[in-house]
């Protein structure tokens, strides 16, 4: 990941985190989503199956702060938003989420706030998952 041309954060084999902080979202919230990353058994096991974590394998995360994942597109043309949190907000809870992450034991590499960031990544598989701390408080269906 890169800033005006200089490289702020890389990681090898791992996750690629782009995080959007919605309005109530709180330092629970970024634990509790840190935990989900760390623990989500998405890598695929010797035989090929997704049975391993990012904790399973060692591996390392890059968190990119990306308020544009809560655009409301449902009206209009113009994406709006009003649900992601202010930066005075979302900045220390980014912090919080990568902090966690490093507390469980994966090694962090950070983005930087409100910057206009270059992200290069591969994406292996493809995998892309989106997980919604909102998802994380709903009962799970049967």
């Amino acid at each position: 990941m890169r800033v005006d041309g200089a490289t702020i954060g890389q990681i090898d084999a791992g996750l690629v985190l782009f995080v959007g902080v919605a309005g109530g979202d709180d330092d629970a919230t970024a634990r509790r989503l840190a935990q989900k990353c760390a623990e989500m058994r998405i890598f695929p096991n010797p035989e090929g199956r997704f049975n391993a974590s990012l904790l399973d394998i060692s591996g390392d995360a890059l968190v990119v702060s990306q308020f544009t994942l809560l655009a409301d597109v449902r009206k209009g043309r113009r994406p709006s938003f009003t649900d992601a949190a202010s930066p005075e907000v979302a900045a220390p809870l980014i912090e919080a989420f990568a902090r966690s992450l490093e507390a469980l034991g994966v090694r962090v590499a950070s983005g930087q706030f409100g910057a206009m960031m270059d992200v290069e990544l591969v994406n292996d598989g493809p995998v892309t998952i989106v997980v919604d701390s909102a998802d994380l408080e709903r009962p799970r269906r049967s």
